[in-house]
């Protein structure tokens, strides 16, 4: 049996293009819905990219400048 690889090694630069191209086809399944497409296989498919696109956002590490001053 194969084991699936779990170990990626991918650039800053491959998870923003990844990141992109799930927002692209999230934005054309959304205009999809928009038009009445109500398909359950469309509705998962979409909830599958946000869910994704969540789990990227969660792992990003923001950072703020240490002369940032909020309100000012």
């Amino acid at each position: 049996m194969v084991k699936p690889n779990t170990k990626f090694n991918l650039s800053v630069r491959d998870i923003e293009v990844i990141e992109q191209a799930l927002r692209a086809k999230a934005g054309r399944r959304g205009l999809a819905i928009a038009e009445g497409e109500t398909s359950p296989q469309l509705k998962s498919e979409m909830q599958e990219i946000q869910q994704l696109l969540g789990r990227i956002h969660h792992q990003k590490n923001w950072y703020v400048s240490k002369k940032f001053t909020p309100g000012g």
